[in-house]
């Protein structure tokens, strides 16, 4: 049986530590652990951010991609097809890389003979084939936007968490020698403070890391579509037919 005085000690630290809630060990961050705090908030925040801005993008991308480009292989005249591009978002991919290719295809034929030396020193085939490229690698950067910020977060914020339960770790050590009181009550805050910390660093990374495969998953998908976009297109603009298309 418990000595009373043990007893009463080991219940009031109990009743203490019951007592103590989230916004209890939050005021009594030191600046360290609220700058750890603040950042991995931010962090959240960004990851929240690209997660609705790339998800609205991807979706007006995939629902134009297929209209897009049935319509420009389904006009029968090349330059409506080029006009219906030309009426496309500003945001679409798809037609601003057809617009490349045809661009590259007019000027190769407006100075073809003119003694014009980018003419002269590349074919038609060359010249649209630079311009695809370009134009791929122009639009795969953009959707590339916010991903090394996702990556980032992603494998910073455990360590960033960590470093809050060091700190919180420090504090209670310290707290423990000049108190010379190793009691619950003593360290229960600093010791909440690096379990908050660690379980916060946890919380940012682990959607971040979600939110990161999921949109290189759909980055994958829709590049697979530009290079198939721009295969085509090289054979129409340089050829005047696309590949496996059936003589009228």
């Amino acid at each position: 049986m418990l000595h009373p005085t043990i007893a009463s000690a080991a219940g009031s630290n109990a009743e203490a530590f019951k007592a103590m809630g989230f916004m209890d060990l939050i005021n009594q961050f030191g600046v360290v652990l609220w700058i750890v705090f603040i950042t991995l908030i931010l962090f959240s925040l960004l990851s929240i951010y690209y997660l609705v801005v790339k998800s609205v993008k991807y979706a007006q991308i995939r629902g134009s991609a297929d209209r897009v480009i049935g319509t420009f292989w389904q006009t029968p005249n090349a330059q409506d097809a080029i006009r219906f591009m030309e009426e496309q978002p500003a945001g679409e991919p798809f037609s601003k890389i057809a617009l490349d290719a045809a661009r590259a295809a007019a000027h190769h034929q407006r100075h073809q003979g003119d003694g014009s030396r980018l003419t002269e020193s590349m074919t038609r085939s060359e010249l649209v084939d630079r311009a695809l490229r370009q134009a791929v690698t122009r639009e795969s950067s953009k959707l590339q936007n916010g991903m090394t910020i996702l990556a980032t977060v992603g494998a910073t914020a455990p360590f960033i968490g960590l470093l809050g339960t060091v700190w919180g770790i420090y504090n209670a050590l310290i707290a423990m020698g000049q108190s010379g009181d190793a009691s619950i009550s003593a360290v229960a805050g600093p010791v909440g403070e690096a379990l908050i910390m660690t379980a916060i660093g946890l919380f940012v990374a682990i959607p971040a890391v979600i939110i990161f495969n999921f949109f290189n998953r759909q980055n994958s998908d829709i590049l697979t579509k530009f290079d198939a976009f721009a295969h085509d297109l090289h054979d129409f603009f340089a050829t005047g037919s696309r590949v496996g298309e059936k003589a009228r």
